[in-house]
């Protein structure tokens, strides 16, 4: 396949997933499989294009970070609390993360472990949402630190392949008591400085090769990918927080055990 039009599907396949409970880093896994391309060598590729829908996040949320900000400056106290909750959430994954990277390379290899992590993380979700009891209408500022920190570590189970970032931090927000709106919006913003590490990581272990060259995969393919990636997470992250305001996470469940066990279907053949 045209290395473009992988490209350009992989930036699709990252913008619909980045946010949603699904998993992108898994979709990616199993699109390896589906699309017959070489992850090994789309590696880097993959890391650097979810910058495009982290990218969307500043873009959409750019008046909420202005005013963090500013009210940084001044020392405000929910500025300083939104910030306080955005490095608790994020601490957990990052010193896990850094810790048990080469585990993690490992599971990144085995398209069985995503099906099965959507197929748990889907009866998961159910589970969830049917015991759930969210408290109020509030905002990230408003969280206590020791919710800001719980989320954090609940962030840590999307390390494995499958689970999903969003997902993890969405539901375990949930279950904490947090309501739907904010605990979206949270892992929105938990996405910012935990995939710009992930990102950061991944290229400080790849400089050798990318400074002698990036192969068949290129700067071109990253830059396509990247900005697909980031238009396509733009009508996404608009779109879901309107739909589970409505009708909660149940459908995005329902998807995950289907896919799943289509996947191990596939992949058993």
């Amino acid at each position: 396949m045209d290395t473009i039009i992988t490209a350009i599907l992989l930036g699709i396949v990252e913008g619909l997933t980045e946010f949603i409970p699904v998993s992108s880093t898994g979709h990616l896994i199993l699109a390896s499989e589906i699309f017959g391309y070489d992850a090994e060598v789309w590696k880097v590729f993959n890391v650097v294009i979810q910058l495009g829908a982290i990218l969307a996040v500043v873009v959409l949320y750019w008046q909420t970070f202005w005013a963090v900000g500013m009210g940084l400056l001044k020392w405000r106290p929910e500025s300083v609390a939104f910030l306080r909750n955005i490095l608790l959430g994020f601490l957990p994954s990052a010193v896990l993360g850094f810790a048990l990277k080469d585990y993690i390379d490992i599971m990144l290899g085995s398209p069985m472990v995503v099906a099965w992590a959507l197929v748990i993380g889907g009866i998961a979700i159910l589970a969830i949402e049917k015991v759930a009891k969210p408290g109020p209408a509030s905002g990230v500022s408003q969280l206590p630190a020791k919710q800001a920190l719980g989320v954090g570590f609940i962030q840590c189970l999307s390390m494995i392949p499958g689970v999903s970032r969003s997902g993890a931090t969405i539901m375990g927000a949930l279950a904490m008591g947090i309501e739907r709106r904010t605990a979206a919006e949270f892992s929105f913003f938990l996405a910012i400085p935990t995939m710009m590490g992930a990102t950061t990581l991944e290229l400080w272990d790849a400089r050798a090769s990318l400074a002698g060259g990036m192969g068949p995969v290129g700067w071109t393919e990253i830059a396509v990918g990247f900005a697909v990636s980031f238009v396509v997470a733009l009508a996404v992250i608009k779109a879901f927080v309107a739909f589970v305001s409505r009708a909660g996470f149940a459908p995005f469940a329902w998807y995950r055990i289907v896919a799943g066990i289509l996947a191990i279907w596939l992949l058993s053949r």
